[in-house]
C-alpha cells in the first residue's frame, strides 16, 4: 500500500457516537460512523481505550491522518475509512479501496488504468457512488495484467 495514495484520505473531526463508536467527518465534507468495539477488545496495543472515560477523549491526530487518544495510541484515518465502510455495507468501496492502495494508484493513475473520469474514481474512493461490478472486474483484470507481465 502506498502511502501517497492514503494520503488523501484525512480527518476532520471525530465525534464520540456511542460506547467505542466514532462519528467520523473528513476533510471532504463526508460522515461516517465506526464502531471500534471489535478492534479495541481484541488489539493489544488498544488496550487503554477499553476505558470509556479514555475512549472519550479522541481527537484528530496530526494533519488529519488518525484518530489520537492519549498515550500515543492511535489509528491510522485509511484504517477508519476501511471500517467504516466495510460497517456500512459498501464491501464494493473498500475492495475498490484497497485495489488503490495495493498499487499505489493515485486517483488520476486509477483513472487512467482504468479509462475513468479522475472524479468518477473519487466517487468511488469516498464511498460516493457505488463502485459497479464491471469496474471491480476490470480492478482485478488491470492487476493480474500487470503481474502477468512482471
Amino acid at each position: 500500500m502506498s502511502e501517497d495514495s492514503k494520503s488523501q484520505v484525512r480527518v476532520a473531526s471525530a465525534k464520540l457516537a456511542g460506547e467505542y463508536a466514532l462519528r467520523i467527518q473528513w476533510v471532504n465534507g463526508k460522515e461516517l460512523p465506526v464502531d471500534l468495539r471489535d478492534i479495541v477488545h481484541r488489539l493489544k496495543g488498544l488496550r487503554a481505550l477499553r476505558d470509556p472515560a479514555v475512549f472519550a477523549r479522541a481527537s484528530v491526530g496530526e494533519g488529519g491522518h488518525s484518530v489520537a487518544w492519549p498515550g500515543n495510541i492511535d489509528i491510522g484515518a485509511a484504517r477508519l475509512l476501511e471500517l467504516g465502510l466495510e460497517q456500512g455495507g459498501r464491501a464494493d468501496a473498500v475492495e475498490f479501496i484497497r485495489w488503490r492502495w495495493r498499487n499505489g494508484l493515485s486517483l488520476t493513475a486509477a483513472a487512467e488504468a482504468l479509462g475513468l473520469s479522475r472524479r468518477q474514481i473519487a466517487y468511488y474512493a469516498s464511498g460516493e457512488h457505488e463502485v459497479p461490478r464491471y469496474v471491480l472486474l476490470a480492478c482485478r483484470g488491470w492487476e493480474a495484467e500487470r503481474h502477468a507481465a512482471a
